[in-house]
């Protein structure tokens, strides 16, 4: 049964990762597309790279955020065949809330659905979940990426705006691009360690290996280059809802608008890597992106948008930490 469970899993955690890369990478993009300083093809290809590059050099650097969601993963005291069970649970929640979210066109958080779900499998196997300290970073990364968004996005906007409006339109669409290049490159710096995190348990778990240790880029090359694969297609096939969600309905920006809002989000991501905060990237890039959208023509901005995305963030920590608790006790029934 062993093998099996850890087939499953290991496809599951390709699914989480693909559908991060449709429903979540698309953010970092949005506002390049929405103002067509890029195409959506273009933009898919730059996201790629820079998701991956993200992903293995701030990985050099630290592995802090990957070994936050390692010690959520280790059910400690559970059984291999349990931990393998509470996992598959955890990943099939977070691909049903996605997925449904997505059909709504609602930009949910994979990274917070990833931790709320591995939470309520952890309650199912009588754990009590993770420590003070991971709340206290968890809490900390929601705090910051809905508020530290918000503000970067509104700040950057008054501060360049009135610059960035005089440079040409063709200078607006480079900075654009690199903009929206330094967001991916802080997406696959947070997201992708979280999710190559799993994929490393899972991968361990299936040789009937338990493992807390940091996860080491050079060790587990394979593992980073799917996770950047697997995001790259799932943006390409997926993504033109969510951005057309959050850079045209939520908010109609100009390109001076979206270059602060990347470059508001790729700061806050940045410091929240180095700290080892695991911090939402849809919620930040879509705080600052409204944050933007406050500093310039508020008429632009669509508040029933707003408020159904703000509801859905609202839902995600109980929906998914009770679809893993629930997912985990009907699996653990067939599974042993």
């Amino acid at each position: 049964m062993t093998s099996v469970w850890g087939t499953v899993l290991t496809v599951l955690v390709l699914a989480v990762v693909f559908v991060n890369g449709w429903t979540d990478a698309p953010n970092a993009i949005a506002s390049a597309v929405a103002t067509k300083s890029i195409s959506f093809r273009g933009a898919v290809r730059l996201a790629a790279v820079c998701n991956l590059l993200g992903l293995v050099i701030v990985s050099l650097i630290s592995v802090s955020v990957a070994d936050t969601i390692t010690s959520m993963a280790d059910f400690g005291g559970a059984s291999l065949l349990e931990s393998e069970i509470a996992l598959c649970s955890a990943m099939a929640a977070i691909v049903l809330f996605a997925v449904a979210a997505w059909y709504f066109g609602i930009p949910t958080s994979e990274s917070h659905a990833l931790m709320a779900a591995l939470a309520g499998a952890s309650f199912a196997l009588g754990r009590q979940g993770p420590g003070g300290a991971v709340w206290g970073k968890i809490l900390l990364g929601l705090a910051m990426s809905l508020v530290m968004g918000f503000v970067l996005g509104y700040v950057a906007t008054k501060m360049l705006g009135r610059l960035l409006l005089r440079a040409r339109e063709r200078t607006l669409d480079r900075l654009q691009i690199a903009a929206a290049g330094g967001m991916a490159f802080m997406h696959g710096a947070q997201d992708g360690q979280k999710f190559v995190a799993v994929l490393v348990a899972a991968n361990m778990l299936a040789k009937g290996i338990r493992t807390t240790e940091p996860v080491n880029v050079f060790d587990n090359w394979v593992a980073f280059l799917v996770c950047g694969i697997c995001m790259a297609v799932g943006t390409s096939i997926g993504g033109k809802r969510i951005i057309q969600s959050v850079g045209v309905k939520m908010v109609s920006i100009r390109k001076h608008q979206g270059v602060c809002s990347d470059l508001g989000s790729a700061v806050c991501l940045f410091v929240a890597s180095l700290s080892g905060i695991p911090m939402s990237t849809t919620h930040t890039k879509t705080t600052a992106i409204m944050g933007a959208g406050m500093a310039g023509d508020r008429k632009s901005m669509d508040w029933s948008v707003i408020r159904k995305m703000l509801a859905a963030w609202a839902f995600t920590f109980p929906v998914c930490g009770a679809i893993g608790y629930l997912l985990t006790k009907l699996f653990l029934l067939v599974g042993q």
